[in-house]
């Protein structure tokens, strides 16, 4: 079976985002080719979401990372919408709290981890607090330097807990971008998504890309990996999304508990 291509990133060893191509679409031509794929692999991940469940020794963490327009809302609808919502929470992650901002920055985060048997879905997530905090000095940088190591330390935790940690940077570029935000300006169906805030992010584009260079850098790690999903091709990045997890999952070598002793002996009374 022909595979999407990803960028799985090496613990320790240096990259730039540069070097990885926004538009790559591995060996798939059209969106054509990737529809069956991907359809195979929401099916999959159907199936292993309940098998998760029904393990209950395991849980499963998706952090989603990326610049506006990216399509963070877009993966959670068309690929993460394979899972029953029954055992899914998605979380966002806005602006701290005055309570929040009252305790360490990972204590927001801590709370809303899953729990073993269930799935998370953060969209955006702790590592705000290296990228937003960071560019937009909203703290010193004696201040968010330290977070990285915080960061490692706290998904170590969640791994040896039995959480699966998947990290899933979407990765477009700044002409992708404009388009995006153009569509959303003249589209009235799309307009209410139109934030005048994302674009004085992207007057920082330069200054995000070098915060998230050191965030997947220092914080990828063999318990918590980073991988970066080429995302100019909406219809790529959700095969590309799919695939990660199929395989991350299957990695997890889910199991069904046994039956109860003597099930095949038990009657079903008529009512």
């Amino acid at each position: 079976m022909i595979k999407a291509r990803h960028f799985t990133l090496d613990p320790g060893k240096p990259f730039k985002l540069s070097k990885i191509a926004t538009a790559d679409t591995g060996p798939f031509d059209s969106k054509g080719d990737a529809r069956k794929p991907t359809a195979r692999n929401l099916d999959r991940l159907h199936d292993l979401h309940e098998r998760l469940y029904a393990d209950s020794g395991h849980g499963l963490l998706i952090v989603l990372q990326a610049m506006d327009t990216a399509g963070k809302d877009g993966t959670i609808k068309h690929v993460l919408g394979a899972f029953n919502p029954q055992g899914v929470r998605v979380q966002p992650f806005i602006a701290p709290t005055p309570e929040e901002l009252a305790h360490d920055f990972l204590w927001r985060v801590h709370r809303v981890a899953p729990k073993r048997g269930s799935i998370a879905i953060f969209n955006r997530s702790h590592y705000e607090d290296v990228l937003v905090v960071r560019v937009r000095k909203l703290a010193p940088s004696s201040v968010w330097k330290r977070r990285y190591d915080h960061i490692n330390a706290f998904e170590r935790l969640l791994a040896d807990s039995g959480i699966t940690i998947v990290k899933l940077f979407l990765h477009i570029s700044p002409d992708e971008q404009a388009d995006r935000l153009r569509q959303r300006q003249a589209t009235p169906s799309k307009q209410w998504k139109f934030d005048p805030g994302d674009l004085e992010n992207r007057a920082l584009w330069p200054q995000y890309m070098r915060a998230y260079e050191d965030a997947l850098n220092r914080c990828n790690t063999a318990w918590a990996p980073w991988y970066v999903v080429p995302s100019d091709h909406k219809w790529y990045r959700n095969l590309v999304v799919s695939q990660i997890l199929v395989e991350t999952m299957e990695r997890m070598r889910l199991r069904f508990p046994p039956p109860p002793d003597g099930i095949e002996d038990y009657q079903i009374p008529e009512v």
